[in-house]
Formats: C-alpha cells, structure tokens, sequence
C-alpha cells in the first residue's frame, strides 16, 4: 500500500504536484503583457472574470464552482456560470489549486466553447495556476496572508497589504498571480472594489451562494451589508505566491 501524506494524498502524488507546482512556477509571467494595463484608466479593458468555489453548509466535498464576467469599468454582471461538483480530492495546504482549480478551469472552457467574446481580460480570485492554464492575466486575492516565503503574519505583512477603505481593519492580500506586475494588480484590484472584497470576487460568492441555496432548496440567509470602499493603503502590496 502507498504512503499516505498530510490529508491522505499517496507521498507518490504529493511528490507529481511539487513537480507540477515547479514547473508552473517557471512559467509564471510576473510583468505586464497587455496593452491596457499601461493606461492610467485601464483603456481598452471591457471585461473582468472572477472565479470562487463555495462550500455546501456541513459538506467539505460538495461545492459550487462559480465564474463572473463582469464589465469594466461598470462592474455589472454579463455572464455568469455555476455547477454544483463534488471535491474527491482532499485539501492539502500549499496545493489547494489541485483540488479547486480544474472546475474553474472547466468553467472557462465553457465560457469559451459557448461565449467566446465574453472571455475576460482579467481574471480575480486565483493566482498563477489557473491563469497560466487558461493563458489570461490574473490576480490573486485572499483574506487571510497565505503562505508566502520570506513574509510573516507579524507587523510588516500588515504595513504591505492592502485596505480597500480608509475604516477597513481587515486587508486584503493581492498577488500578482500571472502575466501582470504587483503594481498593476494594486490599481486593478482597487478599481474593481465597490466594498472590501473586488467586485467580480464577490459577485461569484454571493451567485455560488445563492445557487446551493435554489438548487437544495434551502431558505435564504440575510446577506451582511458590506462597508463601501474608498480608497487603497499607499503601502498596499504583496508578493506573490503559487496556490
């Protein structure tokens, strides 16, 4: 019988998903390649995504998988695509993009096979895996700080992330993720926050949200008003990492 690692993935499959990583990781892009990300008003950018898988409540394997499209710079939704999936593969810290990352991806094909020319530019919610297999520029954003080499949950991870509001206590962490610079994710990533979660983030959460709610019949939960963002920390930046 195979050697089982930290959350039952045989050591045989662990050590396939390092290589993988590694081999991601050599082909991350962490410039800017596209013309509107030049612009000071993003010029030439229409469409933004974001993905977001949302657990069913006391169900660590069932899921929505949920991918937005929204227009840029008016944030309003122009497609969206959700699919209930069920999660075989367990979560494993620092390899979270093999369990989540291949609905997304597929949500995507989809959106390509179906709506071609609603394919974002930009894409929010993952880093690089999923941007390097899809070959679209995206930004990582997290709640929480996760594993990052070289920074540490102390006061300085706290001076580099970024506030989507001058009253915010809790900060968002960015990554570059794939084929744009921190600098540019920063600006993008404020440009796209009506409140503290990036919009095209927030409209797959609550649309992954209500779709578990529709499709298992369960009763609506009163949805908490958000704070309304105004303006980034000067100091907002993050490096970025892989998952």
């Amino acid at each position: 019988m195979a050697e089982e690692a930290e959350g039952g993935v045989p050591e045989e499959i662990l050590s396939l998903w390092e290589r993988e990583q590694a081999q991601l990781k050599a082909r991350v892009v962490d410039r800017d390649t596209e013309e509107w990300q030049r612009e000071p008003a993003f010029s030439g950018l229409r469409r933004v995504g974001g993905v977001d898988l949302s657990f069913v409540k006391g169900d660590c394997a069932r899921a929505c998988a949920s991918l937005v499209v929204l227009s840029y710079p008016e944030l309003e939704v122009l497609y969206e695509d959700n699919q209930l999936v069920s999660l075989s593969t367990p979560y494993v810290p620092g390899f979270l993009a093999f369990r989540e990352v291949p609905f997304l991806r597929d949500a995507m094909q989809r959106l390509r096979d179906t709506k071609p020319s609603l394919v974002p530019q930009a894409g929010f919610g993952v880093a690089c895996h999923l941007g390097i297999l899809t070959d679209l520029p995206c930004i990582g954003v997290a709640k929480k700080l996760l594993q990052v080499d070289g920074l540490e949950n102390n006061a300085l991870h706290r001076e580099r992330a970024l506030r989507s509001h001058d009253r915010s206590t809790n900060p968002l962490y960015v990554s570059v993720g794939h084929k744009v610079s921190l600098q540019t994710a920063v600006r993008l990533t404020h440009s796209c926050c009506r409140f503290r979660i990036p919009e095209p983030v927030r409209q797959a959460d609550i649309r992954s949200r209500e779709h578990i709610r529709r499709t298992l019949g369960l009763p609506a939960a009163p949805e908490p008003a958000p704070k309304r963002s105004q303006k980034v920390h000067p100091k907002g930046n993050l490096e970025e990492t892989l998952d």
